[in-house]
């Protein structure tokens, strides 16, 4: 009778807890503050140049701390000035070409053009002198009509060669055409960007930290030759620090944008974090394995972000975190 009395209770404690459970998970009763399970997501940076070439300097190590803007890596500078100067000497030269054509010809080559035109007025007097006395003579037979057909063609000539020089005092004159001067300003203008385009990639042989971090891997030594966009460390950024942490549909609604946590960490367990919800996933996923929870792992849940306040370094990528929920952020809504 006691063995069946025994048996009894064993079966109502089970059943009693089991509905507990069922009852807590699936209708959102709990005994005290909701918790949730997640990892620390710090994040990482691959810093890498932006230009390629040869590595002349690597300036920190795997576990150094950096601060934003520090200098962590320099590349071999030389090919970079050396296109730098090119472009100097080819912005200089466009220079002295807008230059010229924009100030026009000087007075000097207007005057020989004006002297040259006087020199073909003289020679074509001096041709219609000859073709008309030949032509007297022709007319009286006292030339032949060869001598008097050379004077027409040096008539001719004289004529065409005092018709150039009058155009080509026209254009000295004139000055360059306008086509002519702007396309020596846009080829100005080109120089000019091709020497802004060297002087960025000399700047670009320097790597700076973006952030404040930690330097996790050192990948390459000076002397590597490194492509664009290689990797050359891999920073750990110390702020802001996050945690990744999920919650199933039933407890959805406890879980706000806002909503204030303490984060607890087996170093410390009696010593939590505070943090704040500042991301809720709209999508459902599959529980990660890497999250330690008493629940099923096949259960579909949703992702949220929590920012850390005042962070340390104990905290590390990948830890595990228990989430306990200070207030749901109603009061921080309200005031949003």
């Amino acid at each position: 009778m006691r063995r069946r009395l025994f048996v009894v209770l064993i079966l109502l404690i089970a059943v009693s807890a089991g509905g507990w459970l069922i009852y807590n998970r699936y209708l959102g009763v709990a005994s005290g503050p909701p918790v949730f399970y997640g990892n620390v997501d710090i994040r990482e940076v691959s810093l890498g140049f932006r230009v390629s070439g040869r590595v002349a300097e690597m300036r920190v190590e795997e576990g150094d701390a950096v601060k934003a803007g520090q200098l962590v890596a320099v590349l071999d500078k030389q090919p970079f000035l050396d296109s730098l100067a090119l472009q100097t000497a080819n912005i200089a030269q466009q220079q002295a070409n807008f230059a010229k054509l924009e100030a026009g010809n000087r007075p000097e080559e207007i005057e020989r053009a004006k002297a040259d035109v006087a020199a073909r007025k003289a020679a074509l007097e001096n041709a219609r002198g000859v073709y008309e006395r030949q032509q007297q003579l022709a007319k009286s037979d006292f030339a032949s009509k060869q001598v008097f057909d050379n004077a027409a063609t040096q008539l001719q000539a004289a004529e065409a060669q005092l018709q150039s020089a009058e155009e080509a005092l026209k254009l000295v004159i004139a000055g360059p055409r306008k086509e002519d001067i702007a396309a020596a300003r846009a080829m100005l203008e080109a120089a000019k960007a091709q020497k802004q385009i060297a002087e960025t990639a000399l700047a670009d042989a320097e790597l700076f930290a973006p952030e404040d971090g930690i330097i996790l891997t050192r990948a390459v030594e000076p002397g590597t030759i490194v492509s664009t966009g290689t990797t050359v460390y891999t920073l750990s950024l110390q702020n802001p620090v996050r945690v990744r942490a999920y919650v199933g549909e039933p407890q959805l609604g406890l879980i706000r944008p806002g909503a204030h946590v303490e984060l607890f960490t087996d170093t410390r367990p009696g010593k939590p974090y505070e943090g704040q919800v500042g991301f809720v996933s709209p999508v459902a996923e599959f529980t990660p394995k890497s999250v330690e929870t008493p629940e099923l792992r096949a259960d579909l849940v949703y992702r949220f972000r929590i920012i850390v306040n005042d962070p340390d370094n104990a905290l590390r990528q990948g830890m595990p975190v228990t989430v306990r929920v200070v207030d749901d952020g109603a009061a921080v809504a309200a005031k949003d």
